[in-house]
């Protein structure tokens, strides 16, 4: 575990993290003292728990609207995964068909050969 001193509202925290972890905190930390930096300009001094707390709804709002943006991104994903799906399937029928169509195009074609060598007589062999 590790410890690193961050600066929030003026105030100095000794916060604990996970090892590796020291940069991010650092950043958070820094991030919450620019909203509060940046509403203190807004709003002028209307109290420290009050500049705290709007600092915090402000993080909460833009999490709320970036989970709603996460959720509706992974249903279009997984409609598009299923389009794909369904695409790929509708592929392997066209494929599928047009195999079977030109095997029985061959098939006439070769019965239509063998009924000309028969009408030629034999003596002149056609395919």
């Amino acid at each position: 575990m590790s410890h690193v001193n961050v600066t929030i509202n003026g105030r100095q925290y000794r916060m604990a993290c996970e090892e590796g972890q020291e940069r991010r905190l650092l950043q958070l930390a820094e991030t919450m003292e620019g909203r509060i930096t940046e509403l203190r300009g807004k709003f002028g001094e209307i109290g420290d728990a009050r500049l705290t707390v709007m600092a915090a709804l402000m993080t909460a709002d833009e999490l709320l609207d970036a989970s709603q943006r996460i959720m509706r991104l992974e249903e279009q994903v997984n409609a598009l995964q299923d389009a794909r799906f369904a695409a790929a399937e509708r592929a392997k029928a066209t494929q599928s068909a047009v195999a079977s169509a030109l095997n029985a195009a061959a098939e006439r074609l070769e019965k239509m050969t063998q009924a000309l060598n028969r009408t030629l007589g034999g003596g002149v062999a056609i395919g």
